[in-house]
């Protein structure tokens, strides 16, 4: 008899394992729903009110919504930059800093 039960106690296992994941799964799904992506839309600011991060005082950097005194430093420190991408690729800040400040930096060079 209990041989019978294995594959029940199994199936149920695995329907229990898996519905942490699907939950997780169906709380991305909403995160990316238009209303969402709406509403960070609208937090980007206008391209004359992005921060250069070339020129900007540590004190102007901390106005980025997402931005620390000491990831403000660093960028002032380890300057120029061609791109703004260049603050992950030099390790200036991590993906995660990146990801919270992109929309609101910018990296305008000095015309030679």
């Amino acid at each position: 008899m209990q041989a019978r039960w294995k594959p029940v106690w199994l199936a149920a296992w695995m329907l229990l394992a898996g519905a942490p994941g699907a939950a997780q799964t169906a709380a991305q799904g909403s995160q990316n729903s238009p209303s969402a992506q709406g509403s960070r839309a609208q937090a980007t600011p206008a391209p004359e009110a992005r921060v250069d991060i070339n020129h900007a005082s540590v004190e102007e950097l901390m106005r980025v919504p997402g931005m620390t005194a000491t990831w403000a430093a660093r960028i002032v420190r380890f300057r120029p930059y061609r791109t703004k991408q260049d603050l992950v690729d030099k390790g200036v800040v991590t993906s995660q800093v990146y990801d919270r400040i992109k929309d609101s930096v910018i990296a305008h060079r000095d015309k030679p």
